[in-house]
């Protein structure tokens, strides 16, 4: 296999985790909507919560040590809401932005990982002006040490899975009655960032996650059906980001004054985050409940996913397509052109077993070589980040699902770094 081409000078490589998925600690901060329910029997797969999970809130030096050691330029985390929110919660990233900096690693704060306090519901108007408040409590702590800043994390996601269907926290089923959380989001991110420039931030964005969506036939009903797809998964939380407004027929089904929400909605971005995994093939609805890479789709819905064949799978059962990522890039390039900020990916990774992790391996050159021919196309992207650094509570999922470069012990909390770290650490090597 030949060297990976080298990457345009200031590209920033890194690595991401999320406060719920590693933290543990959860007797030091207030409930979560995850915690409420992960407690529900049932909810997840394995039966486990995350109340302990990789213990990074006591084990973060470690962690640090594992990150200087992999060499990343930049470390994506997330805040927790809900640690914030408690007495002294904010000591702890204080702390750990201080390790950070201490080791040479840039940090790049998530404000928003599908934490959402107990007390707060995203169907509420209100919930978004008490985000810009908690934004504002963070950016002050933390702002003379973080200049790059990241508002939410795939809000598409959070509306759908836990809301829409149910399947995540906080498990409500109201199909598209969730459109109000899409908005309040939205509108969320948009006060996130008039806080953040207020406060001096240098770079603000957001992530968003986003995957090619190709028709299971050229049949009109297979082509309709994945056009209303990417509009739900793709376009929905972009265009009112990037343009402005809409997709035509849904700016009328949101709640409150949309025209003047938009105007906040779309504060420029410094730059675009895109989580990439894999392409979803749609077709007409076939009247029957559909599991999918973990996900149970009622019937009622007016597509359906199929598999995509004869392409790998991870032990997730994710189809592994990294041409997938080059198509993903120039796409957004051509759809939104000069209103696309510079783009950074902000997650990519892939699920397997064992120490050894050669898959892991291929799937990640394949993809950083996919990266490289989309900059070669002229999409400008200025950054790459592996999610994730440890294996973690894979949210509905458990711990049954190892995402990491870095293997977790669980019972014991010891870190084993993976053949895929050792080989990340020498592909950062080689692009300096």
């Amino acid at each position: 296999m030949p060297p990976i081409p080298r990457f345009p000078d200031g590209f920033r490589w890194g690595v991401s985790t999320s406060a719920q998925q590693i933290e543990g600690a959860a007797e030091l901060r207030e409930p979560s909507v995850w915690d409420v329910f992960a407690a529900e029997p049932g909810r997840v797969k394995d039966g486990s919560n995350p109340a302990v999970a990789c213990d990074h809130y006591h084990r973060y030096p470690e962690d640090v040590a594992l990150l200087a050691d992999l060499g990343v330029d930049a470390y994506r985390f997330s805040v927790s809401w809900p640690r914030v929110a408690s007495p002294g919660g904010l000591d702890f990233y204080d702390r750990l932005v201080d390790a950070l900096c201490a080791a040479g690693i840039r940090p790049v704060p998530t404000l928003f990982h599908w934490e959402l306090p107990v007390t707060l519901d995203w169907r509420e108007r209100d919930t978004a002006a008490r985000f810009g408040d908690h934004v504002a409590v963070v950016a002050e702590r933390l702002g003379d040490r973080v200049s790059q800043w990241i508002t939410l994390n795939e809000p598409a996601e959070h509306t759908l899975l836990g809301h829409a269907l149910g399947i995540h926290a906080p498990g409500k089923q109201l199909l598209f009655d969730a459109l109000p959380v899409a908005h309040h989001q939205l509108l969320a991110h948009g006060m996130a960032v008039q806080t953040l420039r207020a406060a001096g931030a240098a770079e603000v964005g957001i992530t968003n996650s986003h995957g090619p969506t190709w028709p299971a036939s050229g049949e009109s009903a297979d082509v309709e059906a994945a056009e209303f797809y990417d509009v739900l998964l793709n376009r929905l939380f972009a265009d009112p980001l990037l343009l402005g407004a809409y997709p035509a027929g849904l700016g009328e089904l949101m709640p409150g004054d949309v025209a003047a929400d938009l105007k906040l909605i779309s504060e420029p971005l410094d730059f675009y985050g895109v989580n990439y995994y894999a392409p979803t093939r749609v077709g007409a609805p076939q009247g029957t409940e559909i599991d999918f890479g973990g996900v149970r789709m009622p019937a009622e819905l007016p597509f359906s996913v199929r598999e995509i064949e004869g392409v790998p799978v991870t032990d997730f059962g994710w189809p592994v397509v990294p041409e997938g990522l080059t198509e993903l890039l120039t796409l957004l390039r051509d759809r939104y052109g000069d209103r696309l900020p510079p783009v950074v990916i902000t997650e990519n990774g892939c699920s397997y077993e064992g120490l050894d992790d050669q898959e892991r391996i291929a799937y990640l050159d394949g993809h950083i070589r996919a990266l490289h021919r989309a900059v070669e196309a002229g999409v400008d992207v200025r950054g790459y980040f592996v999610w994730s650094l440890l294996d973690n509570f894979e949210w509905a999922e458990g711990y049954a699902r190892r995402f990491g470069l870095v293997h977790v012990d669980y019972a014991t909390q010891r870190r084993t770094p993976k053949a895929s770290y050792a080989w990340y650490r020498e592909l950062l090597r080689a692009q300096r």
